[in-house]
């Protein structure tokens, strides 16, 4: 599988980003261990995760995901084989949230001894602290990649005019500057990040991988009616954004994309957004081989233009 640059970091990524919020809530150990087996196989070196993935889940803390790929790389994958990029600064509890130097000092310490690594990869701000000056901020980051136990920096839920900041308080101090952006980007989500982010991440040569690809499940086309929102752990977030006329309008384009080309929605989704400028590897999640067999044939597929234009008129927000 050809590998893209991520920004100017010198990470080279797979075109697609497998999502690990999945591990250790919808997909157990397990399963967890065999989705990853079987990315590495297709020829995908890349992995997102976070340190607050799952604290959501009734007794789980947080690091969860992260411990699990951990374990997988204990059992004899090559470490240079991966390309692991985790989070700080959402809240996990007890007072353990935002950007401060010590907090991002403690979360980093932690992460790599869950993943039982001694580099991440890259290194993302989950989001914004607006309560923490920027130069603080980066210059904790700029330590851990001193120190040899982060290679690049991102960022993750930025708004336009303070990603534009923190590179700009990057280049006057001389500081490592985020190197990737992760915007919620997919054919329903756009205006968000088209409007101004991309520009700017275009303009600054900032890698883009985005979350959200398959819109919570909604553009897997499995969520046609209220109904449907038990047919996962995910379908009340689908049905609820995202069950309206718009949304019913793009599952109709991609239907008929999918008649023209035998694909699946999943498929069309990503290939979508793998035609998007700007757009690095678009972080997509799985919990079935049969699902992750699916993304990686949507970085086989060539949606014409006839196909684009389809999907780009049902989903434009002023449509």
């Amino acid at each position: 599988m050809q590998t893209r640059e991520l920004g100017r970091s010198g990470l080279l990524v797979s075109p697609l980003c497998f999502g690990g919020n999945v591990f250790g809530w919808t997909a157990d150990e397990p399963t967890s261990h065999s989705l990853l087996d079987a990315w590495v196989d297709a020829g995908m070196n890349f992995i997102d995760t976070a340190d607050v993935y799952s604290t959501w889940v009734p007794g789980h803390s947080g690091g969860e995901s992260e411990a699990i790929i951990g374990r997988w790389l204990k059992r004899g994958w090559r470490r240079d084989k991966v390309v692991i990029a985790t989070k700080v600064g959402m809240d996990m509890g007890g007072g353990k949230i935002g950007l401060k130097p010590a907090r991002i000092r403690e979360a980093a310490e932690a992460s790599l001894r869950r993943l039982g690594v001694d580099t991440i990869d890259l290194y993302q701000a989950h989001r914004d602290d607006p309560d923490t000056p920027l130069e603080a901020t980066l210059e904790a980051f700029a330590k851990l990649v001193e120190q040899g136990k982060v290679r690049a920096i991102g960022a993750s839920n930025y708004s336009a005019p303070r990603l534009a900041l923190a590179l700009a308080t990057s280049a006057r101090l001389g500081l490592p500057r985020f190197e990737s952006l992760q915007p919620a980007y997919n054919l329903y989500d756009r205006a968000g990040f088209e409007q101004a982010l991309r520009p700017l991440c275009l303009a600054e040569g900032v890698g883009v991988m985005s979350y959200y690809a398959l819109a919570a499940g909604f553009l897997s086309g499995k969520y046609r009616t209220a109904a449907d929102a038990g047919k996962s752990a995910r379908g009340g977030s689908a049905t609820g954004k995202y069950l309206n006329p718009r949304g019913l309008r793009i599952l109709d384009a991609m239907d008929a994309v999918a008649t023209r080309t035998g694909c699946a929605h999943a498929e069309i989704a990503i290939a979508w957004l793998l035609r998007q400028p700007g757009v690095t590897s678009p972080i997509a999640s799985a919990t079935s081989l049969t699902q992750l067999q699916m993304l990686v044939n949507a970085c086989r597929i060539e949606l014409d233009d006839q196909a684009l234009a389809l999907l780009n008129e049902a989903s434009a927000q002023d449509a």
